[in-house]
């Protein structure tokens, strides 16, 4: 069982920052699969972005050259890092980590608001 703890949403204005923080409970972090997904009100749950064990990042393309997920390996955190923020990209964001092909764990969400 592996827990994810989030935290770093909250409200900003367009154009802004904010950095989204994941903590996992476990001691094999370093081979999780992780990143994060978001939910707008009314729409389908959107993959954001994705890191591998290896370090390898991809990203949804409404967010690429804004958006940076990064993960250490010693502190157990993955992070997304939010640039140039616009009023789409609000939505309540979701860390999950990967141990292996047939599970996947998830944190609680944190609301992020962007005001136009």
């Amino acid at each position: 069982q592996v827990q994810l703890v989030e935290s770093g949403g909250g409200l900003v204005q367009a154009g802004g920052s904010l950095r989204l923080s994941c903590a996992a409970s476990g001691s094999a972090f370093s081979i999780y699969a992780l990143g994060w997904f978001r939910q707008a009100p009314g729409e389908q749950r959107e993959l954001v972005a994705t890191v591998t064990s290896g370090g390898i990042t991809a990203y949804t393309d409404s967010v690429k050259g804004r958006f940076t997920i990064s993960r250490d390996n010693a502190k157990n955190t993955v992070y997304l890092q939010m640039n140039s923020l616009k009023p789409e990209d609000t939505a309540v964001y979701y860390c999950y980590a990967k141990p292996s092909v047939s599970e996947v764990y998830w944190g609680q969400g944190t609301q992020v608001t962007v005001s136009s």
